[in-house]
């Protein structure tokens, strides 16, 4: 069992990701792809979640958020800044307050930006250690600009 970045602690993944697209899933709760979550979530005994890539039309999913206990947006490589607009959209648009976890090329340098846009769990890539990854949530005091977490700009808060 991996371990993962979870509100603020390194804590053991209880969740399996799935990568392919298979209908035989595992006796455990998994997270796959949403095309596969969509076409056959009431078919597993246990808890179920989608990972979005980062082209994902959320409006499949805007029925169902209020049941997902998690989402996961996926990273192919961490230039890759689509699934922060992902995040955005379903935190402030539409409201989801679950568990966001970002999956795949996730690295220690992106936590702090991916927390400030909504995400609470992180799947940091598996060559890299989540216990030293933690320490970047803290890499800044505070920042100057509106983020999902900060609902005013730097300058609102000090005059």
């Amino acid at each position: 069992m991996r371990n993962i970045i979870k509100n603020g602690q390194v804590t053991a993944d209880e969740w399996l990701l799935l990568r392919e697209e298979s209908h035989l899933w595992p006796a455990q709760d998994v997270i796959v792809p949403l095309e596969v979550w969509l076409s056959a979530r009431l078919a597993h005994s246990h808890r179920s979640a989608p990972w979005l890539a980062p082209d994902a039309d959320i409006a499949t999913l805007l029925p169902h958020l209020a049941d997902l206990p998690l989402i996961a947006i996926d990273f192919p490589a961490f230039t890759d800044g689509r699934g922060y607009s992902l995040a955005r959209l379903l935190r402030e648009r539409y409201g989801y307050a679950g568990e966001l976890r970002a999956i795949g090329d996730v690295l220690q340098d992106q936590l702090y930006y991916l927390h400030q846009t909504g995400f609470d769990s992180f799947a940091v890539r598996e060559d890299r250690d989540a216990t030293q990854a933690l320490a970047a949530l803290q890499d800044f005091s505070d920042g100057y600009q509106v983020t999902w977490r900060r609902a005013e700009p730097l300058f609102k808060r000090v005059f």
